[in-house]
């Protein structure tokens, strides 16, 4: 567990502004007919231009600069010519980026053209829920009850809570620790610390929790086939509270 200086938290600030403003970028791609492996590309370069390097690119092997999962794809979903967008699809895509040793990272779930109202309402939950946790993250605080809001407000809703994947903390690696489960009790967990740099990241599927991966060993997929959300931030806890370094 690696709490930043104030040296490291403006080179956090400038990696993960990169990252929103490649999220951003991608909203604006987004449309019937585009793949996934175009995405991938234009993003790629969006981040090079900005002086950054793509930090998913060869990490452990995976073979491109975004993750982008396509409806029942819960993360992890690999750019492809084959994967074609259309009307109605959900796609989550997931950037990281390093900026002169600092990572940013996080993720949006954006919907293609017209999609249904019960996929609109799982993203605006799966968003709702990582604000409902960091309600309850500060300094001093367990990270249990981060986890347990997140928890608690996507099941109201009748949705199954990832816990084969969790966030991470982040700063000059891409995961460092602590792990940021999405799920749990208020009293367990590490006691969060002053500059502490998180990656939260409800991942929320419309049906049961459970996963499974496919046999590219990377994709992730819902294993009732009902669609999943991901939202993801970078945040700072300071003493005065939580600096969303992503928005």
């Amino acid at each position: 567990m690696i709490c930043k200086t104030e040296q490291d938290r403006e080179g956090m600030k400038k990696a993960n502004i990169i990252v929103r403003d490649a999220l951003l970028y991608a909203e604006t791609l987004i449309r019937p007919g585009i793949s996934t492996s175009q995405l991938d590309k234009l993003i790629e370069k969006f981040i090079i231009d900005n002086g950054a390097v793509p930090s998913f690119k060869g990490y452990d092997g995976y073979p491109a600069s975004i993750c982008a999962s396509v409806n029942e794809v819960v993360v992890h979903g690999i750019p492809s010519e084959q994967i074609i967008l259309k009307d109605g699809d959900i796609i989550s895509i997931d950037i990281g980026a390093i900026y002169k040793g600092y990572n940013g990272d996080a993720a949006r779930t954006f919907p293609v053209g017209e999609i249904s109202p019960e996929k609109k309402k799982l993203i605006e939950v799966t968003k709702q829920s990582f604000f409902e946790g960091i309600k309850h993250l500060r300094v001093g605080c367990r990270l249990g009850e981060l986890s347990n809001a997140i928890q608690t407000y996507a099941e109201s809703f009748g949705y199954g809570v990832v816990r084969e994947l969790v966030g991470h903390g982040i700063g000059y690696n891409m995961h460092e620790e602590p792990e940021v489960p999405n799920y749990g009790k208020k009293n367990k967990g590490v006691i969060v610390k002053e500059n502490m740099c998180l990656a939260i990241e409800p991942m929320i599927n419309m049906g049961e929790r459970y996963v499974y991966i496919k046999d590219d060993g990377w994709t992730i997929v819902t294993a009732d086939g009902a669609p999943s959300a991901h939202y993801e931030n970078t945040v700072m806890v300071t003493k005065n509270g939580v600096e969303i370094l992503t928005l």
